[in-house]
């Protein structure tokens, strides 16, 4: 009983952390930012933090920046508790705007074989071969609707339809709980 209580307490701290961290940074930045400006104009330490990211993105995607980024990264491999966070966090923002987005190939997964209730997600991996479970089954990412929050279900490929519409469109029509209208795509234009 207290090693379940405990592992939902573990839980509870993986799923709200990183994103209390990530609030906390990025309020902190906005307040020291808005602190450092002397003048007060509305909307200025919220372009001046974007401006700032967008510096700080470019540096870090050249190749001067890489040993630091090492560095930091063999410092992180030495805390575990932190080392987890942060890879999570990193993993799951990667995904969605990474060069590696993880969410592109949205699809429709029957639950049963002998029912037709379905659910939409989202493919994140084909190749399951360390997983030992077996060939013929994909990783398939399940949204919550009102939630950023979701399953990772193994799945026969056999249950797995692909849809023809855009990524970010079927996200805000799983996140809104189908109440979005998700347009064609006219695969013409690409």
């Amino acid at each position: 009983m207290l090693r379940k209580l405990l592992g939902y307490f573990f839980q509870g701290v993986l799923l709200t952390v990183p994103l209390a961290v990530t609030l906390y940074v990025i309020f902190k930045l906005f307040v020291i930012i808005d602190g450092i400006i002397p003048f007060n104009i509305p909307g200025i330490g919220l372009l001046v933090l974007l401006v700032v990211l967008t510096v700080l993105g470019y540096f870090g995607s050249s190749f001067i920046a890489q040993p630091f980024i090492n560095y930091f990264q063999k410092l992180l491999d030495k805390a575990p508790l932190v080392r987890t966070i942060y890879s999570a966090v990193k993993d799951l923002v990667s995904a969605f705007v990474g060069s590696e987005k993880k969410f592109d190939r949205p699809v429709l997964v029957k639950l049963t074989r002998d029912a037709d209730l379905e659910k939409p997600g989202f493919i994140t991996r084909e190749d399951l071969s360390n997983l030992n479970v077996g060939s013929g089954k994909v990783a398939v990412y399940l949204p919550h609707s009102y939630a950023w929050s979701g399953n990772l279900f193994i799945v026969p490929k056999e249950n797995v339809t692909p849809l023809d519409v855009s990524s970010a469109d079927m996200m805000k029509f799983i996140i809104s709980g189908g109440v979005t209208t998700i347009e064609n795509e006219d695969k013409s234009d690409t």
